[in-house]
């Protein structure tokens, strides 16, 4: 596993470079999911462009008009909080701070932070200047739908991760009651459904603002929605950011980290012996050993183990036991039982419905159509990737479902309903 990039560049280069700490894996993965996103959205809304199903707004703009002080000062303040958090995490590195309690503390550079500050704030005078005018204008321009994905990918970045971390915390509100500020400002913990619904009310919004219809919006983002969780997942694979598996008990893991099949009695002895690790999980804590869930799975000839059985060492979340021999300070734990790795499991099949959505597109021809395809599908992944996934259960409700259950019953309902509305809606245009 590498929590950060540091883990990645020393196993596979062999060199420590102590500034890639800051930079964590899932996080890089959660930007390329965003890159990726944008580039599908922005190619399928010029898709809909071309067949004339979307149209552009027209809009008033003032040009040559010089810069602000308020754009001046709006871009010199973003300058000196990447020099002053950014930079000033490369300036620090070798210190031994941790990146995650760096980036909420006031710790900085402060030269770093002026310089950026400086040169950030010009750059914005001197943008501006170069297209000053004596007089400026305003002039009508046409803005196309497929020139608002910056704005859309921004929306969705800061709602969806606002909407995720509520969501997780509703979702764990034992932990958020212990520690209120540290639930909120924690990179971990976050719902990927929580961010979907919150980015999607912002989206809607935004969409109707600038007159760009719902549903050929909506189509457009139901591949993009399912390539960006495919990445994503990747994230949460590489980092182990705790969403994995129930135990395989077909197997069981030595001080290393590494798996073998177990025999007769190996997998109830593991429990047993790891009793104090698994009760301190939120998911176990309530249960006896013999109800933790589990299931046992053998590995075909073909496939390695890990991809059944893997016990997550040096996780992100620092959860498990440590590991035999890691010289490390942080990152030393791995899981002494080994679960499924369901995140590489999500990333598999969704790339697989990525492809089945961007086949069904051209066949597709019901505004709506794909994306209620899309909510189907995607509910039905989760629902069923739930069953042997580790996730809080509310056990107050007569079939002790889990958050991600429920949610994806109502997108697999909320779909075949949309296909339907949006049927109707196309027989009555």
């Amino acid at each position: 596993m590498y929590p950060n990039l540091y883990y990645f560049f020393k196993e596979v280069f062999g060199v420590e470079w102590e500034w890639a700490r800051f930079l964590n894996s899932f996080g890089f993965f959660v930007a390329l999911a965003f890159i990726g996103g944008a580039v599908v959205l922005t190619k399928g809304l010029q898709r809909k462009e071309k067949q004339g199903l979307l149209q552009p707004k027209e809009e008033k703009r003032v040009f040559g008009k010089p810069a602000t002080t308020g754009e001046i000062l709006l871009n010199a303040l973003l300058g000196f909080l990447m020099g002053y958090k950014i930079i000033g995490a490369f300036i620090n590195a070798g210190s031994g701070v941790d990146p995650q309690e760096y980036i909420f503390s006031s710790q900085g550079s402060w030269g770093a932070g002026i310089f950026l500050a400086l040169l950030f704030g010009g750059l914005r005078w001197y943008e501006k200047n170069k297209q000053k005018a004596a007089k400026p204008e305003e002039r009508m321009v046409r803005v196309w739908p497929h020139e608002r994905v910056g704005d859309i990918v921004v929306m969705a970045a800061i709602f969806g991760f606002a909407g995720a971390k509520v969501f997780h915390n509703l979702e764990n509100w034992g932990e958020f009651v212990k520690d209120p500020i540290g639930s909120l400002v924690s990179f971990s913990g976050l719902t990927f459904y929580g961010g979907l619904i919150c980015a999607a009310v912002a989206i809607i919004i935004f969409a109707r603002r600038k007159g760009i219809s719902i549903r050929h919006l909506a189509d457009t983002m139901g591949p993009t929605l399912m390539l960006a969780y495919a990445i994503g997942r990747i994230g949460c694979q590489v980092a182990g950011d705790g969403d994995w598996g129930i135990p395989n008990s077909a197997y069981v893991a030595d001080s290393t980290g590494n798996v073998r099949l177990a025999s007769a009695g190996e997998f109830e002895a593991s429990l047993q012996k790891n009793q104090a690790y698994l009760q301190q999980q939120d998911e176990f804590k309530i249960l006896k050993l013999e109800d933790i869930p589990h299931a046992s799975f053998k590995a075909p000839s073909f496939l390695p183990d890990w991809m059944v059985a893997y016990t997550y060492p040096h996780n992100v979340n620092k959860v498990g036991v440590r590991l035999a021999g890691c010289d490390q300070d942080d990152h030393c734990n791995y899981l002494p039982v080994p679960v499924f790795p369901t995140p590489f499991y999500e990333t598999v099949v969704c790339l697989l419905l990525f492809g089945m959505l961007m086949f069904a597109r051209s066949k597709i021809k019901l505004a709506g159509g794909l994306f209620s395809l899309y909510l189907i599908l995607n509910g039905i992944e989760r629902f069923f990737v739930e069953k042997i996934r580790v996730n809080t259960k509310y056990h107050d409700l007569p079939f002790q479902p889990t958050q991600a259950e429920l949610i994806s019953l109502a997108l697999v309902i909320l779909g075949i309903v949309l296909y339907f509305v949006s049927k109707q809606k196309a027989s009555r245009d």
